[in-house]
């Protein structure tokens, strides 16, 4: 049975990685770090009805005896680094937290694996946010990154810290540059849960309006249920590379309200007000992922549509909203 350690298993692509290892026979470990609402922290795996399945192991990202001691007693195959702090608009408010958690922790990872479990295949988290102020109109793995937020400027320093220990230490270590991939198990502070939750609480009556930030962004979005797929794909190839994980298809904020609002029968224009507290300081306009090498290499390409997704998760906060109003 081979063995698997999550970073960020409580999380999105978290819980859905280790519902798909699961499936295929493995064991699944999960990081976790000290938490006061340890209650609620699994909510996402319990969506699933995996909870009971992953082992948790205690331990932090900016604990290096702490990944050390873990990698020792779990002796994983794979190690999946998802952790992070991963809510671009608060790395501009807490920039430090951001580059400790999302750059060093992975650098810290990195680190751990090459001492304590040098034959396990690593993958890295990567994001397409890298890419920022966009150099060309679609981004492939061969696009120059231009960073616009403490959060995107510390993804590219674990990006490359992934690339230097594949090159320097031989590690079977892989990065997935993934795109907007969202889900109902998608944080609530999240552009399209906020919508979709917006649409479903404007339809019950529990809300009457729904404040966005900039509605013409334009974004690249899959099925994080589609994106995790990927993330196993690489590490079963034989030579470790990085990959553009992305549907090839780029809407806006716009088009994306207007198709959860149209769910629902509503029309998103009477509901949703533009705010400026919502603006970032520094936009990334345009989103546009190339996933021709992970189709050549991998065999991947999306599955799931857009609309379908948006409605899935409409449907998933229709039902939430529903329960606690009984």
């Amino acid at each position: 049975m081979p063995r698997a350690l999550i970073t960020g298993v409580t999380g999105q692509d978290g819980a859905y990685l280790s519902q798909l290892l699961l499936d295929k026979g493995y064991e699944v470990f999960g990081l976790l770090r000290r938490s006061s609402s340890g209650d609620v922290i699994d909510e996402r795996l319990r969506w699933l009805g995996i909870a009971g399945q992953v082992r948790m192991m205690d331990g932090n990202l900016l604990d290096l005896s702490a990944l050390l001691r873990i990698l020792q007693e779990v002796k994983p195959d794979e190690v999946y680094n998802l952790g992070a702090q991963s809510f671009v608009k608060t790395s501009w408010n807490q920039p430090l937290l951001t580059g400790q958690v999302t750059a060093m922790g992975a650098g810290n990872m990195l680190e751990a694996v090459r001492l304590g479990a040098p034959g396990a295949r690593f993958y890295q988290a990567s994001s397409s946010e890298m890419y920022g102020l966009i150099q060309e109109p679609v981004q492939s793995e061969k696009t120059p990154f231009y960073p616009r937020s403490p959060y995107a400027v510390a993804k590219l320093y674990a990006h490359w810290m992934t690339v230097n220990y594949r090159e320097s230490f031989g590690l079977h270590a892989s990065s997935g540059i993934l795109f907007n991939h969202e889900s109902p198990l998608r944080g609530i502070e999240f552009v399209t849960r906020k919508v979709t939750d917006g649409a479903a609480r404007i339809k019950l009556g529990l809300a009457q309006e729904l404040p966005m930030g900039n509605l013409d962004a334009k974004r690249d979005w899959g099925h994080a249920r589609d994106y995790v797929r990927a993330m196993w794909l690489m590490l079963q190839q034989d030579t470790p590379d990085d990959y553009v994980v992305a549907t090839g298809r780029t809407v806006t904020v716009r088009d994306m309200c207007r198709i959860a609002f149209d769910h629902v029968g509503l029309n998103y224009e009477e509901f949703v007000k533009v705010d400026p507290a919502f603006m970032r300081p520094a936009e990334v306009d345009v989103l546009l992922g190339d996933p021709a090498k992970a189709k050549a290499k991998l065999g991947w390409s999306a599955e799931t549509t857009l609309e379908e997704m948006i409605k899935e998760m409409v449907e998933a906060d229709l039902a939430r909203h529903r329960a606690r109003m009984r």
